[in-house]
């Protein structure tokens, strides 16, 4: 690199050099840094660069001096992410299933790029899930990156909507392209949902977007804004079991043994009434809930644990959901 041209960069090489080899462990001395700045071609001395640290403190960089002994030593303090966040971060994007394996190790790199050297050692652990599937699909993000730009522009998709069959193969599930509104993206499950406005059927819907091919944007505007609006996303997360269609909501009356009081907190949250049933030692509350099959598949992993005890449309449902299990065994 020309010297001329190494000079103009002289101030960012240093930030990178503050960033890379120095944090609230590790320091360098002010000819280290000379030194360094010299491996690109960079001349400094002493005052050049007690001014550019002046420099970088005024665009954010914390540059700390200490005192040992006779030395003195410099560091980055603040950064923008502590290494707890940037740790966080990381073992997010490794254990999420959403996340394809080639992406997580794109996205892990560029997260490991924002701490100092020592720190990115930390951060290359890897997360331990057992059995952990990953996503296969990687055209995932320029799909979420469509429908981001729907909704910023105001207009409807269309898309198709795909499934497995029997040869492993994505395959679409109707003949013809779907047709909505997007409003929101949410995630449950580990996995990614549309919430979308289907006009023809006149109702909120949801599709995993993993599932979703050839989304194109139409010179349609969005419909269903009062139906979205109406639609309490916190509220709407409580009561599904499962994005598998959205069922009749219904209050239903359960009861849970006492030690079981933190599984119902963490499935309906603090707001739900909680009052003594007469059983000993057991609860009862009221809830409401979207009526499926994963409800009662929840109801079921609770060991009978925690009962149905109300309406008694919902228990007979369930019994005879029970009753069909038991006839194919």
């Amino acid at each position: 690199m020309p010297k001329g041209a190494g000079q103009k960069l002289k101030l960012y090489y240093l930030s990178q050099i503050m960033l890379k080899k120095t944090d609230d462990e590790h320091a360098l001395t002010m000819p280290e840094i000379i030194e360094k700045l010299s491996e690109y071609g960079i001349s400094a001395d002493r005052k050049s660069i007690y001014d550019d640290f002046a420099a970088l403190k005024e665009i954010g960089l914390d540059i700390i001096m200490e005192q040992e002994g006779r030395n003195y030593y410099y560091h980055v303090g603040g950064k923008r992410f502590e290494i707890a966040e940037l740790m966080l971060l990381v073992d997010s994007i490794q254990s999420s299933k959403f996340i394809t394996a080639k992406k997580s190790a794109d996205l892990i790199k560029k997260v490991t790029d924002l701490a100092s050297e020592y720190e990115a050692r930390q951060l290359k652990r890897q997360v331990v899930v057992q059995g952990r599937i990953k996503n296969m699909n990687e055209s995932i993000y320029y799909m979420v990156d469509e429908i981001h730009r729907a909704i910023l522009e105001n207009k409807s998709i269309r898309f198709q909507y795909l499934q497995w069959n029997l040869d492993k193969v994505m395959v679409p599930r109707d003949d013809e392209e779907r047709f909505a509104s997007p409003w929101a993206l949410t995630w449950d499950d580990e996995n990614y949902y549309l919430i979308a406005f289907d006009p023809k059927a006149g109702k909120i819907k949801h599709y995993r977007v993993d599932k979703m091919a050839r989304i194109k944007l139409t010179d349609e505007k969005r419909v269903g804004k009062e139906e979205f609006e109406a639609l309490d996303m916190g509220s709407y997360a409580k009561k599904n079991f499962g994005m598998f269609g959205k069922m009749e909501s219904v209050m239903v009356d359960i009861e849970f043994r006492n030690d079981f009081v933190g599984i119902m907190i963490d499935r309906f949250g603090k707001e739900i009434p909680i009052r003594p049933a007469e059983k000993e030692g057991w609860s009862k509350t009221h809830v409401d809930v979207y009526i499926s099959d994963q409800f009662y598949g929840w109801i079921f992993a609770m060991g009978g644990k925690v009962i149905i005890t109300g309406p008694s449309k919902v228990t007979e449902d369930y019994k005879e959901k029970l009753k069909l299990q038991l006839n194919e065994y």
